[in-house]
C-alpha cells in the first residue's frame, strides 16, 4: 500500500468525508450525515489524513499558460457528483492552470528532467452568492498527501450545519480548491494496480514469521518497480517543494497578492513549505493537524504509532464508560485483538467471497480513530464480525482505502506513496525495521508493528529524493498552527514544534479527540475567523475545551 504510515485524509481529512464513497446523497438527513465527518485530513511522513473520497469528475476545459489569467467556468457537475447538489447559495467554477514539471533550484529554470514540461493543476472556487466585503480567496487542502482539495472547496462550502465553514467566512471569502500535482485531477499518478491495493491492505500487520515479512518485502519492491517503470527520473518532481511553488501560481491565478491558506494535516507541510519559500507572500495560513516537518521516516511513524495507541485507548475508556452505545464492552481492547487475531487464523468471508481479514479488519480500526463519531461505528462493526458479517469493516476500511464497491481504488494511495517517498531521504535497512517491528510491538502493541513494516514502502521505493526545507519562515506574518491532544494521526506534540520551527507560530490548542479541530467548536471557530478575516492572533497558549 501506498507507506502504511497512517496519515492520509475521512474527512476530509482530509479534511475528508467518511462516507464519501456514496455516489449521491439524496436527502439534507444524508448531505448532514457526510458533511458532519468533514474534519480529518493528512497522511504519512510525519502525519497522514485519512483518505474517503466520491469518484472523481474530471475539471474539462485547456489549462491557462504558466503565468497567464485561467479561464473560469461553471462547474455545477463537480458538487452534483459529489453531495448529489451544490450548497445554497453557492456557485461553483472550475479552471486549469499550467505550472512547470520542474521549477528548478530557488524557483528558477530546470535543465533536469522534465525541463520545459508542465503539469496541469485542477482548480475550483465556491462563491457565495451573498459574498460581501470581499478578502479575496481562501485556499484549502485536505492533506493525506494525495487529498483533493477540489472536493474539500465543495464539502466545505456547506456552511456549520453540515460541517463546513461558517457564513463568516464563505461570504467574506471565495473558497478555493485545488488538486496538488499527482492528486485525482491534477496530472495524477497512476501506478499501483487495484490487486496490489488490495494485497497491500489485506496484508497481516503483523507479519511475524520471516516469510511473513519478506512477503511484504516482495509486494512494495513489485508496486515499486512498476511506478519507476511508469514515470522513471520524474519521480522526484511530485515532492512537496514542487507543490508548495506550485501554490504561489494557485495564489496568482486567483488574483491575491499574498496567500490567506487553510492547511489541514499533510496540508500543513505544504504550507510550512509555502511559508518558508515565499514569506513575504503571506497574508494568513492556518496549519490544522500540524505535521512536524524535522522529523524522518523513523521518528514519525513511531510518533504516528504512539498518537493512534493512545486514540485507541481513550476509545476502549469511552467504551468502557458508555456499554449501551458500544457492544463490545466492558473490554473493547481484547474484543478487537481477538478480531484481528482470528482474521489471520479463519477470515471472515463477505459478499463475493471477499475476506475480512487482518490487514482490513485494523484499517477498520484506524479509519474509526480518525473521529470520535467514529467509535461507536467501529464497536458495531467489531460487534458485528463476530456474528459473522464483515459488511461493516469493509465498509469502514474501504473509506481509508479510497477502494469502491467495484473493487477500484482513486489514486490516492499511487498519489501518496509518490509524494511521501519524494520527500523522504531517511532508509532504514530492512533489518532495522525488522528489529523495530519487535520493539514497537512490546511499546505500541496494536499499531507499533504496522507502523514499523510500513516504512518498507518507501524504502523500496525507486528514484531520487526533493527534501523538503525544514527552517524559519523569515519576514512572514504570525502563522495559527492548531493541534488537538487527542489527535491519532498527526499527534499533539508536532504542534509546538512546527510552530517553533517556523519562528512566527502561533499554537492553538483543541482539547478533543480525532484528526484536526477547525471548525469543531465554538471556541476554535472564533479564534480561527478572527485571524482569517481580520488578522487577530489567537492569545500565546490558548487552549479550548471539547465541548
Amino acid at each position: 500500500m501506498a507507506r502504511r504510515s497512517l496519515a492520509v485524509d475521512p474527512t476530509p481529512e482530509e479534511h475528508v468525508i467518511r462516507t464519501a464513497q456514496q455516489p449521491r446523497l439524496a436527502t439534507s438527513r444524508r448531505v448532514r450525515r457526510t458533511l458532519a465527518a468533514l474534519v480529518v485530513t493528512a497522511l504519512l511522513t510525519a502525519g497522514c489524513t485519512l483518505p474517503a473520497f466520491a469518484p472523481r469528475t474530471e475539471v474539462e476545459g485547456a489549462a491557462a499558460p504558466t503565468g497567464s489569467a485561467p479561464t473560469w467556468r461553471p462547474c455545477p457537475d463537480v458538487p452534483d457528483d459529489l453531495v448529489g447538489r451544490g450548497a445554497p447559495d453557492m456557485r461553483y467554477e472550475c479552471a486549469r492552470i499550467a505550472v512547470p514539471r520542474d521549477w528548478g533550484t530557488g524557483g528558477g529554470a530546470s535543465t533536469g528532467p522534465g525541463a520545459g514540461e508542465t503539469f496541469e493543476i485542477a482548480l475550483l472556487r465556491a462563491r457565495s452568492t451573498k459574498q460581501r466585503d470581499r478578502v479575496g480567496s481562501l485556499v484549502v487542502n485536505p492533506g493525506g498527501p494525495g487529498g483533493s482539495g477540489v472536493d474539500t472547496a465543495v464539502y466545505l462550502s456547506f456552511g456549520p450545519q453540515f460541517g463546513g465553514l461558517p457564513a463568516s467566512i464563505t461570504e467574506r471569502f471565495d473558497i478555493v480548491g485545488f488538486d496538488p500535482r499527482g492528486v485525482s485531477r491534477s496530472s495524477p499518478v497512476k501506478c499501483i494496480s487495484d490487486a496490489d491495493l488490495d494485497a497491500s491492505f489485506g496484508f497481516d500487520p503483523d507479519p511475524a514469521s520471516q516469510s511473513e515479512f519478506d512477503g511484504f518485502v516482495g509486494l512494495s519492491q513489485r508496486i515499486g518497480r512498476g511506478c519507476g517503470e511508469r514515470y522513471g527520473d520524474q519521480l522526484p518532481l511530485y515532492g512537496t517543494e514542487q507543490a508548495a511553488r506550485d501554490m504561489d501560481a494557485v495564489r496568482a491565478a486567483v488574483g491575491d497578492d499574498k496567500l490567506t491558506y487553510l492547511g489541514y494535516s499533510y496540508g500543513t507541510l505544504l504550507g510550512a513549505t509555502y511559508a518558508q519559500l515565499y514569506p513575504q507572500r503571506v497574508r494568513a495560513l492556518v496549519l490544522d493537524g500540524a505535521v512536524d516537518p524535522q522529523q524522518r521516516l523513523v521518528e514519525g511513524s513511531e510518533s504516528q504509532a504512539r498518537g493512534f495507541e493512545r486514540a485507541f485507548t481513550n476509545f476502549t475508556r469511552w467504551c468502557a464508560a458508555n456499554a449501551g452505545r458500544c457492544p463490545i464492552a466492558p473490554d473493547a481492547r481484547a474484543a478487537v485483538t481477538t478480531a484481528i487475531d482470528k482474521a489471520k487464523a479463519s477470515p471472515v468471508r463477505g459478499a463475493g467471497g471477499r475476506e475480512a481479514t487482518a490487514g482490513w479488519v485494523f484499517y477498520a480500526v484506524i479509519s474509526s480513530l480518525y473521529t470520535e463519531s467514529g467509535w461507536q461505528e467501529l464497536a458495531q462493526a467489531i460487534d458485528k464480525l463476530a456474528e459473522g458479517d464483515p459488511k461493516d469493516v469493509f465498509r469502514l476500511a474501504d473509506a481509508y482505502a479510497g477502494r469502491g464497491d467495484d473493487g477500484r481504488y482513486s489514486n490516492l494511495f499511487d498519489a501518496n506513496l509518490a509524494i511521501n517517498c519524494a520527500d523522504e531521504t531517511e532508509k532504514p535497512s530492512r533489518e532495522q525495521i525488522r528489529q523495530l517491528q519487535s520493539e514497537w510491538r512490546g511499546k505500541y502493541p496494536l499499531f507499533g508493528p504496522a507502523l514499523a513494516v510500513g516504512m518498507l514502502s518507501c524504502v523500496e521505493w525507486p528514484g531520487g529524493r526533493d527534501p523538503y526545507p525544514t527552517g524559519k519562515a523569515n519576514g512572514a506574518p504570525p502563522i495559527v498552527v492548531v493541534g488537538t491532544t487527542g489527535d491519532p494521526a498527526t499527534p499533539y506534540e508536532q504542534t509546538p514544534r512546527l510552530a517553533s520551527m517556523l519562528g512566527v507560530g502561533r499554537v492553538l490548542t483543541w482539547e478533543g479527540e480525532g484528526h484536526t479541530a477547525y471548525p469543531q467548536t465554538s471556541c476554535i471557530t472564533d479564534a480561527v475567523d478572527a485571524y482569517l478575516l481580520d488578522l487577530t492572533v489567537p492569545p500565546e497558549g490558548k487552549r479550548c475545551p471539547a465541548r
